[in-house]
Formats: structure tokens, C-alpha cells, sequence
């Protein structure tokens, strides 16, 4: 797979209104290979979507992605707040089992670290039944903010974890971290936004949570952080902009995030891809 042919996905906050079968279509429309979908609400406000096994909207997101081809590669989200949640991430894992996703999104407030492995360990050891990995995606306003962190944790428990451009920018990531852990990282979340971080936690919740921008259009440096990782890895658009889509509507800002995400692998496919050696040094200049 060449650096610019990266499989792309369409992840659910991008368009949190639609259900799973509605993005699937929308995915279609606008040229992505797949989508991720939310199968829990993560906050009361939240529109839920019932895909459990048995479920009329899991059939009709089924049909569509027979119709259209488009699959679901992973579902979201559970923040693990050290209470006992298997209940919760055990139908999560049978409603993605029904879709055919091969991992989940998981993320920690819980700053006990002893307890947050032993979670982890946990959830991986069920997923095994389900063929669902667990994927813990660092976030910089909660207690697992960096990539070190999240990989020490990952490598603890056998699970892998989740790369979203804002929040690596957003909590001094590197690409170094990236591609020094590029063997947990089954896929990179695409967004932009300005170089400066919002001033406090509320600021980056808003930003994260509902308006982010065009992969390509900001600050962020996305082709160094696709370039970080293997070419197999797989790219998510999740770029969610209340007030774009309110103007342009789903479909239009689907196919603006498409168009931005082929900009950045234009221009990462022209920087040094990941495991490449590094240049001969100039030996006439050498001292």
C-alpha cells in the first residue's frame, strides 16, 4: 500500500447527529473505506444508538454497509473512571462484534494506576471472546495525557492504544513517540486546529468534543504524524464542527473532510516514511 492509498475512515463524532447506518451512507457518498461507530453515548446529552445484537439499527447499518462496502473498523467510547464498567464495555464488545469492528476506544480519568492495568488486563482478556482490542487513546484533560503514559499501560495489560492528532498536539506529543510505539498504534485520528491550545480544561473539551477543523487547514503538522507511522496504518477523520456542518450540511463537510485527508498523504507520502534509514552523510563536508 503506497503512502498516498491509506485506508480512510469517517469516525462518528466527525458527524455525531447521524446514527451508524446514516454515516455509513454518508461515508460512501464522500469516498471513505470505513467508518467508526459510537455504540455508547458518552455523555447524557447524547443521542444513543441502540446496535446490539437483535436490534432493528443494527440491521439496517448491516444492509447499508452491504449495499455501499463501507465496514466498521472500530467503536467508541468508555471512559474508565475506576468503577466496575465490564458490563458496559461487555455489550459494547457484543455490539462490535456485530458490526465487525476490531477494536474499541477506551480512555482514563482514573489515576490509580494499579487499578487502570488491571482494568485494562481485563477488558483485553474479554475482548479475546469478542475479537475486539481494546485501543486506549491518550487525552490531554484527563489522567492518561501522553503517549509514554498510554503505551507503558498498553504493553502492561497486551492491549494497544488510539493516536488523535489534537490531542498529541494538545499535550506536546512528538512523532518520535509515535513511531518509538508504532507497534500499538493500529490507527491515526485526523484533525486540525490553531497551534495555540485553549487556555484552560473547559476550552479543550469544547475544542475536542465540537469543533476542530479540516485536516490540513491548521497548525497541527498532520503529514509528520502520518509520515511517523507504517503506511498500512489506517487514517479516521474525526473532525467534529457543529457550527460548519449547521452551514454546509453532513454530506458537504463528509466530503470536505475527505478532500483534506488526501492532502495530508499528498504531503506525507513526500517526507521520509517510518523504518526509513537515515541519510549517508555528505562525506566531502564531514569534519
Amino acid at each position: 500500500m503506497s503512502a498516498t492509498h491509506r485506508q480512510l475512515g469517517l469516525a462518528q463524532l466527525s458527524l455525531l447527529q447521524c446514527s451508524p447506518p446514516e454515516l455509513v451512507s454518508l461515508a460512501a457518498a464522500a469516498g471513505f473505506d470505513f467508518i467508526g461507530a459510537r455504540v455508547r453515548p458518552v455523555t447524557p446529552a447524547e443521542r444513543p444508538y441502540n446496535v446490539q445484537p437483535g436490534s432493528p439499527l443494527l440491521a439496517e447499518t448491516l444492509a447499508r454497509m452491504a449495499d455501499t462496502g463501507v465496514r466498521v473498523h472500530d467503536i467508541e467510547f468508555l471512559l474508565l473512571d475506576g468503577s466496575d464498567q465490564r458490563d458496559a464495555w461487555l455489550a459494547m464488545m457484543e455490539a462490535g462484534q456485530a458490526l465487525g469492528a476490531a477494536s474499541m476506544t477506551v480512555a482514563a480519568s482514573d489515576a490509580d494506576r494499579s487499578r487502570l492495568a488491571d482494568t485494562l488486563a481485563q477488558m483485553t482478556a474479554d475482548g479475546k471472546e469478542y475479537g475486539i482490542m481494546p485501543t486506549l487513546e491518550a487525552i490531554s484533560y484527563q489522567a492518561v495525557n501522553s503517549i509514554p503514559a498510554a503505551a507503558e499501560l498498553a504493553r502492561d495489560a497486551g492491549c494497544m492504544i488510539l493516536i488523535d492528532a489534537l490531542h498529541v498536539r494538545r499535550f506536546g506529543g512528538t512523532p518520535a513517540e509515535i513511531s518509538q510505539n508504532a507497534d500499538l498504534v493500529p490507527m491515526l485520528q485526523l484533525c486540525d486546529g490553531p497551534e495555540q491550545r485553549p487556555a484552560d480544561r473547559a476550552g479543550l473539551v469544547a475544542e475536542s468534543r465540537s469543533e476542530r477543523g479540516v485536516p490540513g487547514s491548521g497548525g497541527f503538522r498532520l503529514a509528520e504524524l502520518v509520515a511517523s507511522l507504517p503506511a498500512g496504518v489506517p487514517l479516521s477523520v474525526e473532525t467534529p464542527s457543529d457550527s460548519t456542518v449547521a452551514r454546509i450540511g453532513e454530506l458537504g463537510w463528509a466530503t470536505a473532510l475527505k478532500a483534506g485527508a488526501l492532502r495530508v498523504l499528498e504531503e506525507a507520502a513526500a517526507l521520509p516514511a517510518a523504518g526509513s534509514p537515515e541519510p549517508e552523510p555528505d562525506k566531502q563536508g564531514a569534519k
